[in-house]
């Protein structure tokens, strides 16, 4: 053949391989489209239908002592205060006890009737009401609970084996994977509603806090009820919102299943939980601490105190950067603290520390942190008549809450926090949704008892160069987190 006519055929061969190049490009695209499509759920029916009947309501009902004149509708000495007395009495209320009834969501996790929730959905009640999707009601009685998760156990006893959901593995969830949510919203009781994982790992205000955060539309009456994956099982609890109007935005937390079976077995077993206990006060290793240890990197958890306890017994001492526990790099407090309260009470563990430069191996034997915290419990207000009784603070006036202003917000003895006693209608707080009744227990990831506690942790905060603060607020029982700024507030 002649060069030629190899040229002439090359020529021709050109448009033909071209053609089939396009082709394979266009099969490609149709595939991945394709497969895309496929891995989406068309829909969550018959997920729904399947899942249902392990899904209850929760209400429950608390007596309320009487309120002996009309607080929080008129100002005391107010010319209305007669009149509203009045009122109140012709409305039989008075100073009789009244009954004050909240709703939750939960789901049953074995036939026999173990059914969990939130903490927040059955704290301080008298009686728990149990409605099953087939429309039966039974009374529960509640086995344990775990306020620092937000979960409690409950249990109900039937005639039959009731339908009941097992738990996921939690740390299989990807951000990107569809999920379903499922519970009594606003009292609506019995609805789904579907999103994605959001996001992993969110630590928002405990020690122990794994969150799964999800747009699946969470709302009031949420609280309790199951996040399952697309095979049906339970791979969180949803407890919480972020949502600057009451409402869901998108922004959903559900407590990681990983975190709540080890706390479900305990209270299964115990009635109560058993973490484990090293008995250190730490803190992060940032990199101008790790420079001035001259450790490699800022890793691990700085030892500032060693009170009398099993670290102690063990010869531990302040100014150690522990950097492995039990086996396990140690990375920062909040990886140190959630391993010790997994380990079992009583196990003898090795922990290595970097003293002066150099590594030490110390085995200490845990004890029991509950038993630890009700020993030496934390700093507590001084009595509260000897408190400032409000401030203004954000736009909100706040105050400690004590019986009265429990009695008014028809909130437990056991409610702890800064009560939000009105709202400036021109503040970032009025416009986030913030309003006269809420109470704020949590700032900046701690605990606030006092107003003094609000101010200490605004000023860590502007100390670390934060332009706003992290607020765990409750509303009726119900949690949601507010961020306010602080960078220009005195």
């Amino acid at each position: 053949m002649t060069s030629q006519a190899i040229a002439i055929e090359r020529d021709q061969s050109t448009p033909l391989r071209l053609f089939w190049l396009t082709s394979l490009s266009m099969i490609l695209i149709v595939a991945q489209s394709l497969m895309a499509h496929a891995r989406m759920p068309e829909s969550f029916a018959d997920l729904a239908e399947k899942i249902s009947p392990s899904v209850v309501n929760i209400t429950t009902s608390t007596t309320v002592a009487g309120r002996t004149g009309p607080q929080g509708i008129v100002p005391e000495g107010s010319p209305f205060e007669d009149f509203f007395r009045e009122f109140q009495d012709r409305g039989g209320q008075g100073d009789r006890p009244r009954r004050s009834s909240a709703l939750g969501s939960g789901f049953v996790i074995s036939e026999d009737g173990f059914i969990v929730t939130n903490n927040h959905v059955i704290e301080g009640a008298d009686e728990v009401l149990i409605e099953f999707f087939s429309g039966e009601e039974l009374p529960a009685e509640i086995v344990g609970t775990d306020p620092n998760t937000d979960i409690a156990l409950l249990k109900v006893e039937s005639d039959e084996p009731l339908p009941f959901v097992s738990f996921g593995d939690s740390d299989t969830a990807r951000v990107g994977d569809w999920v379903m949510a499922m519970g009594n919203p606003l009292g609506q009781g019995f609805s789904v509603s579907a999103g994605i994982v959001s996001a992993r790992n969110r630590a928002l205000s405990g020690t122990y806090d794994d969150y799964i955060q999800t747009d699946a539309a969470i709302n009031r009456g949420n609280s309790g009820g199951p996040l399952f994956n697309m095979d049906g099982e339970v791979i969180g609890v949803n407890t919480a919102i972020l949502s600057p109007n009451g409402g869901s935005i998108g922004i959903g937390f559900s407590m990681a299943s990983n975190v709540v079976t080890r706390v479900v077995d305990q209270l299964q077993e115990y009635g109560e939980t058993r973490r484990g206990w090293l008995g250190v006060r730490i803190q992060d290793v940032t990199e101008d601490v790790a420079d001035a240890l001259g450790l490699a990197e800022a890793k691990g958890a700085l030892v500032s105190d060693v009170p009398e306890g099993p670290a102690m017994e063990a010869g531990m001492e302040a100014g150690d950067v522990i950097i492995s526990f039990d086996g396990k790099e140690v990375e920062d407090t909040r990886g140190l603290v959630r391993q010790v309260g997994n380990t079992a009470v009583g196990k003898s563990v090795r922990v290595v520390v970097n003293r002066n430069g150099e590594t030490q191996t110390l085995l200490v034997t845990l004890g029991r942190r509950e038993e630890a915290e009700s020993a030496v419990p934390a700093a507590q207000p001084g009595p509260e008549e000897e408190a400032p009784q409000s401030m203004d603070l954000m736009g909100l006036t706040l105050s400690p809450l004590t019986s009265e202003i429990r009695e008014q917000l028809e909130l437990p003895e056991s409610a702890r926090g800064l009560a939000v006693m009105d709202v400036d209608e021109t503040s970032e707080a009025f416009e986030k949704g913030l309003r006269a009744g809420d109470v704020i227990t949590e700032a900046g990831q701690a605990q606030v008892l006092a107003l003094s506690d609000l101010e200490d942790r605004i000023a860590e905060a502007k100390e670390a160069g934060r332009k706003s603060i992290l607020l765990l607020v409750r509303r009726a029982g119900d949690p949601r987190f507010v961020a306010l700024n602080i960078a220009d507030d005195e």
